[in-house]
């Protein structure tokens, strides 16, 4: 037999050398395999991965107005995922996924190869297999063991998993910049938007963000994100994934990621839908119940904030507070920036964006001024022209420079003209609150605290107690009702003086004008707001009753002092507690409990919770409320929830709150509200499906200024609110009672007219109620009534008393000027 040629036996040692090298390898990746497999997840534990989900809030309708969590997250299935987005992170992270089991060893060796030859590690051949196991299970620590780890867990994942669901699980779990988790998260919080409503460029800025979230940040580095965005839609072209005409627009486009377009002028989407007032109730009652658990499980809860209302209440209070402060003095800028700082762009761009924003307000720095023109600068619209028309504390002819200064650090206010979109402005130190309720079922649909809850977290629409003013005159005169009197009692408006020793001084309450009118019918003393009427008409009632009476309402009796003062409105309540007491006056009589959590669903989406509350209901309805759901506490009578609805309607028309009749509609009714000093200002009215209350004032209790009562402060407020909120709908009014009748009064004495009528006025009473034709009344003092004018015989109730001796401390003594 012939001995082995060189040839083959260089063969046979080479096949021998590569089958010990396999052999060796094997050994090796098994022992790596025995070594590293315990430190590894079982393959049981892959592909349910907790993806820490924030508890996110909703508005009725859907609209996100909240979310609390250290991330920011919102899973979507891989149907939901559009194909797209898709394309455009396999071109940028691994184009060759539905190729490879999971490890390209391709890639890993051109990695090894470039290792040997440089020196230098680098991250090719990193599938996304290996980078979701990086991201579920290990660190980022740039080490070989870390790799190792990588590979095995990424074949067990594909062993375990398909494709889809490995897509699936890693674009809802990558880390995608300002605490963005997944696409789902990146789409809203760079564009304000959901995925499906991306562009291409948009896709794929969002695709080029895995490899350094923080390098390629569109908001932080607009140029360096476009130039990786750029070169993710070079490789969806050179793919094939789209054509070369989509690939030249997009690249065309700007950086619109933020609420700024390529030209910095407008915004390119509406902004999330501001609640965070309501989102702050709902966190810290999720929180009360799931513990710190509600930051991770996903909890998702759907509010009954009406997300229309909610933008409408805080565009109204926050116009209304700025045209307040715009009232008032010019308080000057808020900084003042050197030379060098505005010679520096890094610097100045610094210097505004520091300063806190709130309001919709827009921080500027002023470069130069004029004295019918500015040029300042901001740092989301770079710079923009102010005109002194524009200026609302400059005095006309003046020059703005006698306002403003270069170097000022000062606010603007959007107002979208086209040629002078800039106005002048200031953050407001005057604040504010505003609650919108539904009086059927106490659900809240919109609810502002303040100016800004970045600017201050206090919510005066809950927390904040204040004195209501003449806006609690009418649970006084509906207790009045419910004791036997009538829209046309008499009672006389005159001066009255309390003295005490306790006191530094007499209290000599008066009225707002600061004149009295005499013998005054109940609906006129409302329909003007005539404190001395108010005063008389609680002692004819009685102090204790009235306060049991009003408690019903909601209002806690404790909070209502006991004494004569409490028919001014000295007692202190919530801007939320004074909208519950007038839903009763709204729905017809019923006491609703306010509400603001719809239903609660866990991070699978199933049901925890689901609000039924308990409904107004008159009495011919109740048999239509649905299964499960309660009738509200009736708390008051029919016929006397429409004649206040009646009285308070013509304040209206015709009273303090007058301004209002600029909505055009005849189913509102309301009443103003002003403190001792004008430290707190209130409107309160409804119509029959809304209640809305508007509350303004300093929270150091400081005086609101000279004539800023409830009508100026506060009413324009509400009405800029209810014209948004009622905007399309039809008017509803409240069900008139049978046994209510009308008739012809005198308006002078308030009895039946008779004869001549061209003295009278139409009035509605109970039908047991109407006055005789003929007056029972003396002309002088009534020592029974404790009053001076008109006497007894104008209590529709019989009695020529009524009221019980004040119980409070001192010795009272009432005068005639």
């Amino acid at each position: 037999m012939k001995p082995p040629s060189r040839a083959l036996k260089a063969l046979m040692f080479a096949l021998t050398g590569v089958l010990t090298l396999v052999v060796l390898g094997a050994v090796a990746l098994g022992a790596a395999y025995l070594y590293f497999g315990p430190q590894l997840p079982e393959p049981g534990e892959i592909g349910e991965p907790k993806l820490n989900e924030p508890l996110r809030i909703f508005a009725a309708d859907g609209r996100l107005i909240g979310e609390f969590g250290t991330e920011r997250r919102l899973p979507l299935t891989y149907d939901e995922i559009p194909s797209v987005v898709v394309k455009a992170f396999l071109a940028a992270e691994d184009d060759r996924f539905f190729k490879h089991p999971g490890v390209d060893y391709q890639g890993i060796l051109r990695a090894a190869w470039h290792l040997l030859l440089t020196g230098n590690k680098t991250q090719g051949g990193s599938t996304i297999t290996m980078q979701l196991a990086r991201n579920l299970y290990l660190n980022n620590d740039r080490t070989y063991s870390r790799k190792i780890k990588e590979i095995f867990l990424a074949l067990r994942i594909e062993a375990k998993l398909t494709k889809q669901q490995i897509l699936e699980i890693y674009l809802n779990k990558i880390y995608l910049g300002n605490r963005a988790y997944g696409v789902g998260a990146a789409a809203e919080v760079y564009y304000h938007g959901d995925l499906e409503e991306l562009t291409l460029a948009e896709v794929a800025m969002i695709a080029g963000l895995p490899k350094a979230p923080s390098r390629y940040n569109p908001l932080a580095n607009p140029e360096r994100a476009k130039t990786r965005r750029d070169y993710v839609l070079r490789r969806m072209y050179e793919l094939g994934d789209i054509t070369q005409a989509a690939y030249a627009q997009s690249v065309a486009e700007g950086v619109s990621a933020g609420d700024r377009t390529a030209d910095n002028t407008k915004q390119v989407r509406d902004q999330r839908y501001e609640a965070d007032y309501i989102a702050e109730m709902v966190r810290q009652e999720i929180v009360q119940r799931f513990g710190e658990d509600a930051y991770t499980d996903g909890y998702k809860v759907t509010t009954t904030i009406d997300s229309d209302r909610q933008r409408a209440a805080n565009r109204a209070l926050r116009r209304g507070l700025l045209a307040y402060d715009q009232r008032h003095a010019w308080r000057g800028a808020e900084a003042q920036l050197d030379d060098a700082t505005l010679g520096d762009s890094e610097a100045l761009n610094a210097a505004v964006a520091d300063r806190p924003s709130g309001g919709g307000l827009v921080v500027a720095a002023v470069l130069s001024v004029e004295s019918n023109k500015a040029l300042l600068y901001t740092e989301k619209y770079d710079r923009v022209t102010l005109y002194a028309k524009d200026a609302p504390w400059l005095a006309k002819g003046a020059s703005l420079t006698s306002l403003i200064s270069r170097g000022d650090v000062v606010r603007l206010a959007y107002t979208g003209k086209d040629n002078a979109p800039w106005a002048l402005a200031q953050v407001p130190k005057v604040q504010g609150a505003l609650v919108a309720l539904n009086p059927k079922d106490g659900a809240i649909e919109g609810l502002a605290g303040g100016f800004d809850f970045n600017l201050s977290k206090f919510n005066r629409a809950v927390q904040a107690r204040r004195q209501p003013g003449s806006s609690f005159k009418p649970f006084l005169y509906s207790a009045a009702l419910e004791k036997g009197y009538t829209p046309a009692t008499i009672i006389n408006d005159a001066p009255v003086v309390f003295d005490d020793a306790g006191l530094d001084r007499s209290w000599r309450p008066q009225n707002y004008s600061g004149r009295v009118y005499g013998p005054t019918r109940l609906r006129e003393g409302l329909v003007h707001s005539r404190n001395l009427v108010s005063i008389r008409l609680m002692r004819r009632v009685g102090i204790d009753r009235s306060r049991n009476f009003i408690s019903k309402f909601g209002l806690p009796k404790e909070q209502m002092p006991r004494d004569l003062s409490l028919s001014l409105g000295s007692a202190s309540f919530s801007p939320l507690q004074m909208a519950r007491a007038y839903a009763v006056f709204a729905n017809g009589g019923y006491l609703v409990t306010p509400y603001f959590i719809k239903e609660i669903r866990d991070g699978r989406g199933e049901l925890i919770e689901s609000a039924t509350p308990a409904q107004a209901c008159p009495d011919y309805d109740c048999r239509q409320l649905p299964e499960g759901v309660e009738a509200a506490p009736k708390v008051l009578e029919p016929e006397n929830a429409y004649l206040m609805d009646s009285m308070m309607s013509d304040v209206i028309t015709r009273g303090t709150g007058r301004r209002a009749r600029a909505l055009n509609r005849s189913d509102i009714a309301g009443k103003t509200g002003t403190t001792n000093d004008q430290k707190d200002a209130w409107f309160t009215g409804f119509t029959p499906a809304l209640v809305a209350i508007c509350w303004v004032g300093f929270d150091q209790l400081q005086p609101l200024g000279d004539r800023e009562a409830g009508s100026v402060a506060a009413l324009p407020i509400w009405i800029d609110f209810m014209g948004a909120a009622l905007k399309g709908t039809n008017e509803v009014k409240l069900a008139r009672p049978a046994d209510l009748v009308t008739v012809k009064i005198d308006k002078k004495t308030g009895l039946l007219a008779v004869g001549d009528t061209s003295n009278s006025v139409s009035e509605t009473f109970p039908a047991d109620k109407i006055p005789a034709a003929q007056p029972s009344y003396d002309y002088g003092y009534s020592g029974n009534t404790n009053d001076y004018g008109y006497g007894g015989g104008y209590e529709d109730d019989g009695s020529t008393g009524g009221g019980q001796a004040p119980p409070q401390r001192g010795n009272e003594v009432e005068q005639l000027f």
